[in-house]
């Protein structure tokens, strides 16, 4: 989860996110040098006072920078695409979770494992135990196995919502009478924190998601559990 300065990407929790971040530096690295260079090239022409008075036309210097960006955006959009296909694909999922977003809550359903389904509010600051987390907890975590693949459905029951994790690269829009889906595999345990990101109302940000990612054996153990209650 994000904490106090943190002003990068949050760390990830899976290989997509990993590539995501990858690409984020590439991005950020291509935008800092054209920013150095123009800038440079802006402050020396404030203080340049020489002037060419037999120069009626530059037709070098417009190939170089028409040429050049053009290169530059081939850079950044060829990993782009990449990692668009890589985010869309989906791998022969072990485990098939579907979010249903309402106002101010999520549903979910195990539909693998008997239909076993539960819906997640955030817990009331009032309620909150000294180890929680305000407006980030909620009363039901989504309790999935690491080092497998995932498949989430997501749909919306009454407005646009956006099931969204940022350690694990995953956002994906919730409407109303649509079904949408994406994947992640999880390369680690621990509790990862999320939030609809949709304007879906007065209280939008209060719809907290949270994944306990746990060893399979665990997760086992969690679903024998629930199906025998």
């Amino acid at each position: 989860m994000s904490t106090w300065a943190n002003l990068g990407l949050q760390d990830s929790a899976s290989p997509l996110m990993e590539q995501l971040t990858f690409f984020h530096d590439h991005a950020l690295l291509i935008l800092v040098m054209i920013t150095v260079l123009v800038g440079y090239l802006m402050f020396m022409l404030f203080f340049n006072t020489y002037v060419n008075r037999f120069l009626l036309h530059g037709q070098l210097i417009e190939m170089i920078w028409t040429i050049l960006p053009a290169i530059i955006l081939l850079f950044i959009a060829l990993p782009s695409l990449r990692l668009l296909y890589l985010l869309d694909e989906i791998n022969e999922p072990s485990v098939t979770l579907k979010s249903i977003g309402h106002q101010w809550y999520w549903s979910y359903e195990y539909s693998d494992f008997n239909n076993i389904e539960f819906d997640s509010y955030m817990i009331p600051s009032n309620e909150l135990p000294n180890d929680g987390f305000r407006l980030l907890d909620v009363d039901n975590r989504v309790v999935l196995p690491m080092n497998s693949q995932i498949r989430i459905l997501v749909t919306a029951a009454d407005v646009i919502h956006s099931w969204t994790v940022p350690a694990l690269g995953v956002k994906v829009d919730g409407t109303p009478g649509r079904l949408n889906q994406t994947n992640f595999f999880m390369n680690r345990p621990g509790l990862f924190f999320g939030q609809c990101s949709e304007i879906c109302g007065a209280n939008h940000s209060f719809m907290p998601i949270v994944i306990e990612s746990v060893p399979v054996n665990h997760f086992i153990n969690w679903i024998s559990k629930n199906i025998n209650s």
